[in-house]
């Protein structure tokens, strides 16, 4: 049976475009029935279409991504997956944009080991490259808080529309949703104001 050409794409986003893997797939002679795409983001395999893929893999098929960041960003999960597709499915792979990465080109034990190490590093770097850039976030996020800048949402407060449109609502002259629209507040807020202000009216009382 002749050996089929799949192509797999990953995009972290609903929004993200596929285009430029798309026309990479396509100019490596891959028919667009044979695409599986993803959008979601590639912090482990548990992905529909790929999973689809995997189980349509047979001895020989060889499968093709753009990029090894499109397959995965957690260097044991892609080292596992290699070996998962190469060995147990006996298939091939092919990442188009590091022709070192291309196991039909390496069949003799020295072309698998210089595959096998590329993919260790370029696996690690991609690894370390997202740990510095949460350890660039996380850093940025403290510099905010130091400086006082508030991260969530900015906290309710009890502002004359609330009390107006509460009292009218506990006399019964307006509905809790009408009282809402007129404090400018939601639902959950608006419940939240009128436990704070029952509170503070208590504690006046008492």
């Amino acid at each position: 049976m002749e050996s089929r050409k799949f192509g797999y794409i990953r995009v972290s986003s609903k929004d993200q475009n596929e285009g430029r893997q798309l026309e990479a797939m396509k100019e490596a002679g891959i028919h667009e029935r044979d695409f599986f795409i993803d959008k979601q983001s590639g912090k482990d395999f548990q992905r529909e279409q790929y999973q689809l893929l995997k189980r349509m893999m047979r001895p020989g098929d060889i499968l093709y991504i753009h990029s090894l960041d499109r397959f995965g960003r957690n260097k044991e999960e892609i080292l596992q997956e290699w070996n998962d597709i190469t060995k147990s499915i006996k298939a091939d792979i092919v990442v188009l944009d590091m022709p070192l990465l291309d196991t039909t080109q390496f069949k003799d034990s020295l072309g698998t080991f210089i595959a096998d190490l590329v993919l260790q590093i370029l696996s690690w770097m991609a690894q370390e490259e997202r740990e510095r850039i949460r350890k660039r976030q996380r850093e940025g996020i403290d510099v905010a808080l130091d400086n006082g800048v508030k991260f969530g949402r900015p906290n309710a407060k009890l502002t004359k529309e609330f009390i107006e449109a509460y009292a009218q609502w506990k006399a019964g002259e307006i509905t809790a949703v009408a009282a809402m629209q007129q404090a400018g507040v939601k639902k959950t807020t608006f419940y939240k104001l009128v436990k704070e202000y029952e509170k503070e009216k208590a504690a006046g009382q008492s």
